[in-house]
């Protein structure tokens, strides 16, 4: 049984025929749509999914990823947008502890120039299985700890 492309409903009816294939309307909700629209194909696909890939790893800008895969920034960032819309929504558990500056002093002095011995404050947590997340929050002059 044909069945909506939207909503799913089932309350179809013809509606014509573009590019040479039957067009159907849902009563429900009023899509236009053919059965079997072929217009995405298996490049477009393996694009879309390269460019979320480039996109989650790193600074990479919307114009960035468009000149490498050849496509134009509004794309690409319909497709972010409409990838993090299908994610669910993630708790990010963890503790909260602070740390002295010789646990973690000599992997962040090399990458910050003003570094100092102030204590730092961590959030860790397992954003969802497999991939987990720390930050590191380095105190300013006037904030005071406990």
């Amino acid at each position: 049984m044909l069945t909506c492309k939207d909503c799913k409903g089932d309350n179809i009816i013809k509606n014509g025929f573009v590019r040479e294939k039957q067009r159907y309307k849902c009563k429900d909700c009023g899509l236009n749509f053919i059965e079997g629209d072929a217009r995405i194909n298996e490049k477009i696909i393996a694009k879309k999914a390269m460019c979320l890939i480039f996109h989650s790893l790193g600074k990479v800008s919307y114009n960035k990823l468009a000149d490498i895969f050849d496509t134009w920034p509004s794309l690409v960032y319909r497709w972010v947008v409409e990838a993090g819309a299908k994610q669910a929504k993630q708790d990010v558990s963890g503790e909260i502890k602070q740390i002295e500056r010789d646990e973690i002093g000599n992997f962040i002095e090399k990458r910050c120039a003003n570094w100092s011995s102030k204590p730092l404050t961590v959030a860790s947590g397992e954003l969802w299985p497999g991939c987990s997340a720390v930050v590191i929050l380095q105190h300013s002059d006037s904030s005071t700890t406990k």
